[in-house]
């Protein structure tokens, strides 16, 4: 057995790891690298492996830096099945053809301001046909439903608890090279203990191998309550100064998290009323698949879904999905909140928003999640003074907080309790899913605490024989 690491080593974006078992090649996610723009580009257009060669692939949750490269994988010859839970289908249902216009329209702006200058036209990766496309080879399992994926391989989905339909990939190995049974797994993004919206991860039985996400390896994320406190005394500051408070938020799960953490806010009268934006197709679609599957979340968002009313809306609250009507925001004069993707600043509407307000003192931009290193969000958050939006310069005069606390990762602490709740030997433990600091953390607690597992950070392209 062989795993390669092709993705999300040493870096949190591009998810992609291939297992090779008796003589079958297994896609662990396909996602998308977020990064420098050509670098971006180049690690996404050529794959390190023929994806006609993939016999299957199988996706931990749809959130883009794990699915977001699959239809460019079946645009270039992969034919085989992707497996999934049901709310992972339902979400790349939207995201995927959302991923693939984004992508189309940035290249249109891109070609606008290329074109003067004599530069050659750019091309997107994908098209929404190639993404329709790909969606037609989802094949669906629930959790703890045990699926034979291959010879020799048997795929069962724990629930992750990070985002609606995020699993833990547990394969169970029979490797008929070595007659040796074995069980892997792979924890895709693991969620926290007591998430807003979802049921805590289910903890794994009986693992000997595991690849582990490491995020926020080292770092610790802020109680609830300082978090709500931190919520309404932005909004408050930004209202005293007549200004705006921009979200650049993640349409699945950061989203829907974030307007019922304010829902309930404004029943305890926290801030004043003011219009609130969700400024995103794509979040618009994801919160209508949210209310599909009321099985992922929690007691108390059950109980308010079927005893009350919409966890998800308030009065004031406005979905923008039109163009035109996103444009239009850019004249609301009085305080708003305007929420809108992509939550690292690397695409989407909030980027149209941040060229209009960023150099604002009033405005305030809220980051709510992770950003990845170099993107426009990470250099936002590490104080950068002057940025490059959409081709051009503009000087950072908002005033930038984080808010950590909604992240949907585990932190440090929560990582290692997830580890210690798993049973079984756990002979080997990969960290991916990190940057290098983060996974030197994590790995230098883990070989304290459990100094019988061997546990590495994982490298790009590393081969691990097993």
């Amino acid at each position: 057995m062989k795993i390669t690491f092709h993705g999300a080593a040493e870096t949190t974006t591009g998810s992609q790891h291939l297992l090779e078992i008796n003589g079958q090649r297994i896609l662990l996610d396909c996602g998308l690298y977020q990064g420098r723009r050509q670098e971006a580009f180049e690690r996404n257009q050529h794959f390190p492996f023929d994806p006609k060669t993939i016999d299957a692939v199988v996706l931990s949750h749809a959130h883009i830096d794990h699915s977001g490269n699959l239809p460019n994988l079946t645009r270039q010859g992969y034919r085989g099945n992707i497996f999934s839970t049901d709310a992972t289908r339902d979400l790349c249902a939207v995201m995927l053809p959302d991923s693939a216009h984004i992508q189309e329209s940035d290249v249109r702006w891109l070609n606008r301001k290329r074109e003067p200058r004599g530069l050659p036209p750019l091309e997107p990766m994908y098209n929404r046909m190639d993404a329709e496309l790909c969606l037609r080879q989802f094949v669906t399992i629930g959790y703890e439903r045990p699926m034979l994926i291959a010879d020799g391989v048997k795929l069962t989905f724990i629930d992750a608890g990070h985002i609606l339909g995020a699993a833990q990939v547990i394969l169970d190995i029979d490797d008929r090279e070595t007659g040796r049974k074995s069980r892997l797994l792979f924890s895709g993004d693991v969620g926290r203990p007591k998430s807003d919206l979802l049921n805590p991860p289910t903890a794994a039985q009986d693992v000997d191998y595991v690849i582990m996400e490491s995020t926020y390896g080292g770092r610790k994320h802020e109680m609830e309550m300082a978090s709500d406190d931190h919520i309404c005394r932005i909004i408050n500051e930004t209202v005293a100064r007549d200004g705006k408070v921009l979200i650049p938020a993640f349409a699945v799960e950061r989203t829907q998290q974030l307007l019922y953490s304010m829902n309930k806010l404004r029943e305890q009268n926290c801030f004043p009323a003011l219009p609130t934006f969700v400024d995103s197709p794509l979040a618009v679609s994801a919160t209508e698949v949210f209310r599909l599957h009321p099985e992922c979340f929690n007691e108390e968002v059950y109980k308010f879904l079927f005893e009350k009313r919409n966890p998800f809306g308030f009065e004031g609250l406005r979905f923008i999905r039109e163009a035109t009507e996103s444009k239009a925001l850019n004249q609301v004069k009085e305080p708003a909140v305007i929420i809108a993707a992509s939550g690292m600043c690397e695409s989407g509407r909030i980027l149209h928003h941040l060229r209009t307000h960023i150099e604002h003192p009033s405005t305030t931009i809220l980051f709510v999640g992770y950003c990845a290193e170099d993107t426009l969000g990470w250099k936002l958050r590490n104080g950068a003074r002057k940025v490059s939006i959409l081709g051009d310069e503009f000087n950072v005069r908002a005033r930038i907080e984080i808010l950590d606390s909604f992240s949907g990762h585990a932190d440090h602490d929560e990582l290692l309790a997830w580890f210690d709740r798993m049973s079984g030997p756990k002979t080997r433990v990969f960290l991916v899913h990190g940057e290098r600091e983060r996974a030197s953390a994590l790995q230098a607690a883990l070989a304290t605490a459990h100094p019988q597992s061997q546990t590495e950070i994982a490298h790009l392209h590393q081969e691990v024989h097993l």
